[in-house]
């Protein structure tokens, strides 16, 4: 693989460690990481917050400390586990001065599914991921999707920053929205994406379809639809997203992460082809929190016949690199495929776009 940089995975490099490791961050992400670490026998020396959540209180067994307690006690020779993510521009900044500062390493854990992304995956579907390689459109593409491997191997969060792009890059060259656009959002949380795409319609629309299947999420996106949009032009279904209409186990978290699940409220999930029957889709946003084929798969016949331009998260599962583009070129073999990361640590907020014509 020309695009592989990286020859130890995180993991590797984190087993043979002898500086003291420490976790940045608590929550899920890093009860994910220290669950790895029980798998791989990585032993963690503690957890630090950020000062503002340091109120005395412990995670996993270790007193949650600030960054000064930690350097007290273990000094400056050590290598911090970043254990959650985000976009805020203010966290973003602090990431990187940690990254100045000490060893970082942000280990790559799947949003939805299991299994790790590590070297023995990458060489598993070798083949898979020189194809999706081969299929990218142009050259930012085809170094977003280098940056992304290197990083997930590796944890270097410089590879995250060599390959950020604005969104508006992406919405001028390849989107490009216009005002008669028939826009479905899947996943559509509590219309920002909406918002994200009349903002560069200047508000103009032609018809908004919009699934969300979490109850409170699903209450804001009306209240918002309500307000600001022509309840005869949109259409807002209180649903999952998927290959066919069905009641599926949902364990509803009211945020972005709300996910299909083995325990939770039974939830019904629709296929898209089915809620349009036919009307006109000219743009297609999902973000479905690892849903994002089955969700493809039930947008087929929109897809094969009105071909609208898409931005499908990408960032999920472990296989969506591969998986994603490789279902696009059989649902619409004339789509361009383009991949961008917007800024985000770790790899979230990797999108894979596609359009007949640029």
């Amino acid at each position: 693989m020309e695009f592989l940089i990286e020859q130890q995975d995180v993991w590797s490099r984190l087993q043979a460690e002898t500086r003291p490791i420490l976790l940045y961050g608590m929550g899920d992400g890093a009860d994910k990481i220290l669950r790895v670490f029980a798998e791989k026998d990585i032993h963690a020396s503690g957890v630090f917050a950020s000062d503002e959540f340091v109120r005395g209180h412990s995670f996993a067994g270790f007193q949650v400390k600030k960054l000064s307690d930690v350097v007290q006690e273990f000094g400056e020779e050590i290598v911090v586990v970043l254990s959650f993510a985000s976009q805020r521009p203010e966290l973003l900044e602090r990431f990187y001065a940690l990254n100045e500062r000490f060893d970082l390493v942000a280990p790559d854990v799947p949003v939805a599914g299991g299994g790790l992304f590590d070297l023995v995956f990458l060489q598993a579907h070798a083949q898979e991921f020189e194809q999706a390689y081969a299929w990218m459109a142009d050259e930012t593409s085809r170094q977003v999707f280098a940056d992304i491997i290197n990083f997930k191997i590796s944890g270097k969060i410089d590879y995250l920053r060599h390959c950020e792009t604005d969104k508006d890059e992406i919405f001028a060259t390849v989107l490009k929205p216009h005002t008669q656009e028939h826009f479905a959002d899947l996943g559509a949380y509590n219309g920002d994406t909406i918002r994200e795409l009349l903002s560069y319609t200047g508000g103009a629309y032609a018809s908004i379809t919009a699934l969300e299947p979490d109850r409170r999420n699903f209450r804001k996106l009306s209240q918002y639809a309500e307000e600001r949009l022509d309840a005869a032009r949109v259409r807002l279904v209180q649903a999952g997203s998927w290959e066919t209409d069905t009641t599926l186990t949902f364990a509803a978290k009211a945020g972005r992460n709300s996910a299909l699940a083995g325990q939770g409220t039974p939830t019904q999930m629709r296929a898209l082809d089915s809620v349009l029957n036919g009307a006109p889709c000219t743009m297609l946003k999902l973000d479905v929190e690892g849903a994002e084929y089955q969700a493809l798969m039930g947008a087929k016949e929109t897809i094969a016949c009105s071909r609208p331009r898409l931005n499908v998260a990408c960032y999920h599962r472990n296989e969506d690199l591969f998986a994603l583009p490789k279902l696009l070129r059989t649902l619409c073999p004339d789509y361009q495929l383009y991949l961008r990361h917007h800024p985000y640590v770790p790899a979230w907020d990797v999108n894979l776009y596609a359009a007949v014509s640029v």
